[in-house]
């Protein structure tokens, strides 16, 4: 279902698990790995493609305006009973600083709380230029931790997670 929502700065957005696999969705996941790619060693990243977004046990929030353009997207991929990870965080330049962000990254737990998960966790890059994701991941709660599920600690990576 989706959910309105009204961030900072007047932006009406609404925000709806959606497949992966159109184009838009797909315009802003290049977007993401192309300002990804360059800051760390390619070994090193573990981005899903987006048929892997589209497989069973991982949804997918798209954040939209009012005309329906994508602003965002981000996903939570459910491993078991107890343990989701938030995947494929991103927004769009011209939107940052607006709460987008923030508001999937609620969407997220909330389907994770929905699905009775006790933990979220995610791995980000340690590198800099990662700095507004370590942001918006500490101002909604989450703590640094170490490696997590099966990512080397290769100091490549920052790990956090958030119990639930």
């Amino acid at each position: 279902m989706p959910e309105l929502i009204a961030p900072a700065a007047e932006l009406a957005v609404v925000i709806a698990a959606e497949t992966p696999l159109q184009d838009d969705v797909r315009v802003m996941v290049a977007d993401l790995n192309a300002t990804m790619i360059p800051l760390t060693p390619r070994e090193f990243q573990f981005q899903l493609t987006v048929e892997q977004m589209a497989e069973p046990g991982v949804t997918v929030f798209v954040a939209r305006d009012e005309n329906g353009g994508s602003l965002g997207m981000a996903s939570l991929k459910v491993h078991d009973a107890e343990l989701g990870e938030v995947k494929r965080m991103f927004t769009l330049p011209q939107v940052r600083g607006k709460r987008v962000g923030s508001a999937l990254l609620q969407r997220v737990e909330g389907l994770a709380r929905e699905h009775g998960l006790k933990r979220l966790v995610l791995e980000t890059g340690e590198a800099p230029g990662f700095e507004p994701a370590w942001r918006i991941y500490e101002r909604n709660g989450f703590t640094r931790c170490g490696a997590v599920l099966d990512y080397p600690d290769s100091g490549w990576s920052r790990f956090y997670e958030k119990k639930l």
